[in-house]
């Protein structure tokens, strides 16, 4: 590769000259950060396959019924009333990536998107399988076609389909459990069309990614790397090159007896490419922090497996801050990245109160269509409502149901039970004897389940509403 070829600062490596779409081949490269990366990989694709499969009580470790609205999460059951939980959620996600970030850098990238664990961890294994390592890979992309070379390709590509459909099927699994996409994988397409269409819609586009577009959607689509120069600073920790140990580059020199030696006013760096060779987005970290870095610290490994070669100490690329790899004094974190910190205690405060203040059940009073209110013979006063009782947990739960007050409740059943997730709504009269009545008020129905002591309780306000002086009435 020539250096006019080679990565620059002004135009991706990956885009010729013209416009077209060079093709990457990464070199395999050994080294203790690719070890913790695959070992990395393992763990999250397990995790991953493992959530639809694993039973948490009688559900799914996650089983996200997006048809009912409910949402089986680690034994917990949630449902669309929930919303608060999942907006705490996705805070405390958004804004521990902004700390993260600023404080090690795009650590996400490099070992935890799906993008990266699915390419790295199964579909370029497949590819070195079948194809060999990155030189070979490259050479029989450039070489005319053939009876083996096709037949690779087919090989190759017919895995890819296999494993998108595979991981298709694992994702449409967390919302229709196993048990439901096994029972549907059985029959004909036409009798879950929708399921079906998801899951050949999903695969082709995981296929089309791992496939073909694989690092253009780190570079062109996934706004993150754009993120990254406003986030990270002088203080984060990047993987960076130490220009002032490895320039003025040049080739490897030999001392008299013939071993490796660094040459008298010669830099470290032998310029042997080898860290642009094994780099996934074909960057060159010497030119500096760029946005098409994802923190692999491929180049690392590659960079002390050289230094290794030729006796001298590794770390010439390696992770750290920009002033300690340019040997400057560290300062103290920005205030920026203690402001993301507090944002993201206060998101997981709020999802930690607002999941210990969560109700097992929910209870809603509507009132009845019709006349507001009727004055009895007797001179009572009656406001009739609907009471909207929801069961929210996975296990059934025993209702009570009294008034507070005045009124009186009148019910056709003030005990009840409700299965898991059931939903009930249920006719109420309150009731408030004329000579008690004198105006509008506020009237309590308290709900409370009677499984042990100290079971909760909920408080329904019922806006009570009758004439200025309850009268008899000959209804």
């Amino acid at each position: 590769m020539s250096r006019e070829e080679g990565p620059s600062l002004e135009r991706l490596y990956s885009i010729r000259k013209d416009g077209s779409r060079r093709k990457l081949h990464p070199a395999d490269v050994h080294g203790r950060f690719i070890r913790l990366r695959r070992a990395a990989f393992l763990v999250l694709v397990a995790i991953y396959l493992a959530l639809p499969l694993v039973p948490v009580g009688a559900h799914p470790a996650v089983h996200l019924d997006i048809a009912d609205r409910r949402f089986y999460l680690f034994g917990a059951v949630f449902n669309a009333t929930d919303a608060p939980l999942l907006v705490f959620a996705l805070l405390s996600f958004a804004f521990g990536l902004l700390f993260f970030t600023s404080w090690l850098g795009r650590v996400w990238c490099g070992y935890a998107c799906p993008q990266t664990v699915f390419l790295e961890g199964i579909f370029r294994v497949i590819e070195r399988v079948i194809e060999g390592p990155g030189e070979k890979r490259h050479r029989l992309a450039a070489s005319p076609p053939s009876v083996q070379k096709l037949a690779r390709l087919a090989l190759k590509h017919l895995l890819f389909v296999l494993v998108s459909l595979f991981i298709a099927h694992a994702t449409v699994s967390l919302f229709v459990s196993t048990r439901s996409l096994a029972d549907m994988v059985r029959h004909s397409p036409t009798e879950h069309l929708e399921a079906f269409t998801w899951t050949m819609a999903m695969a082709a586009a995981i296929y089309f990614n791992f496939a073909w577009f694989r690092e253009q959607l780190c570079i062109v689509i996934c706004p993150y790397g754009r993120l990254q120069s406003a986030l990270v600073d002088q203080d984060s920790l990047v993987i960076g090159y130490d220009a002032a140990r490895g320039e003025p580059r040049g080739r490897a020199g030999h001392d008299a007896a013939g071993k490796s030696a660094q040459l008298p006013g010669q830099g470290a760096c032998v310029d042997c490419n080898r860290c642009v060779a094994v780099c996934p987005t074909g960057i060159d970290i010497r030119n500096g922090l760029q946005l098409e870095c994802v923190a692999c610290a491929q180049c690392v490994d590659a960079c002390d497996e050289v230094m290794e070669k030729l006796g001298r100490a590794r770390g010439l690329v390696r992770y750290g801050s920009q002033r300690a790899i340019e040997g400057k004094p560290s300062t103290r974190p920005s205030r920026r990245r203690f402001a993301y910190l507090a944002l993201l205690v206060l998101a997981l405060g709020g999802l930690a109160a607002s999941t210990l203040r969560r109700s097992p059940f929910e209870a809603r009073l509507l009132r009845a269509p019709g006349v507001p209110y009727v004055v009895d013979t007797d001179g009572s006063v009656r406001n009739q409502f609907v009471l909207h009782l929801v069961n929210k947990s996975a296990t059934p739960l025993h209702f009570r149901l009294r008034a507070t007050g005045r009124a009186a409740l009148v019910a056709p059943d003030t005990a009840l039970v409700l299965r898991p997730l059931e939903s009930v709504r249920l006719p109420v009269f309150l009731v408030i004897a004329g000579s008690a009545y004198t105006e509008p008020t506020e009237a309590k129905i308290v709900v409370s389940t009677y499984e042990s002591a100290g079971a909760p309780e909920q408080l329904v306000p019922a806006r009570f509403l009758g004439p200025a002086g309850a009268t008899p009435s000959p209804r």
